[in-house]
């Protein structure tokens, strides 16, 4: 549903522009209604279209809150998550607390990376975004590899 990577900066006041293809896509699934929450994995947020981060916590209301980690994984995800409008311009307005865990700074490098993901999108700070596609490309050959082994049984 989601794919692709596209480039926005963010402003003064912390609002991201999204490109007119995310808006579009974003309004055929959700209207304006968005949520956006970090990722516990890496420094970017994650944006859902409200009816899919509706199926996420679903999942995470299924899980057993018995375990740490279920626990740990709520309260980071669900905690953060934060329902935000997209507005007439095509911005959302991204609080500090999640710029913060994605490095995005409105008072220096205000260039942002958006990523599709299927079901979501990844919102990165473009310098963090370049650094970590780099280490990826190098470092990870030869499980991109197997992946790419896997991929193959996919038809297209």
């Amino acid at each position: 549903m989601f794919r692709g990577i596209h480039t926005s900066t963010l402003d003064g006041k912390g609002r991201l522009g999204l490109p007119v293809r995310v808006r579009e896509t974003l309004a055929q699934v959700s209207g304006v209604d968005v949520i956006v929450t970090i990722d516990t994995q890496e420094k970017c947020l994650l944006l859902y279209p409200l009816a899919e981060w509706d199926i996420v916590q679903a999942r995470f209301n299924e899980l057993a809150n018995l375990r740490e980690t279920t626990r740990v994984l709520q309260r980071l995800l669900i905690g953060h998550a934060t329902d935000l409008q997209v507005d007439s311009n095509g911005r959302i307005l991204l609080p500090p607390m999640l710029r913060e865990h994605a490095g995005l700074n409105i008072d220096q490098d205000k260039a942002a990376v958006i990523v599709g993901q299927s079901n979501k999108f990844e919102i990165w700070s473009e310098s963090h975004w370049r650094t970590q596609r780099e280490f990826w490309l190098t470092n990870n050959r030869e499980a991109l590899s197997q992946a790419s082994e896997a991929v193959l049984d996919v038809r297209v």
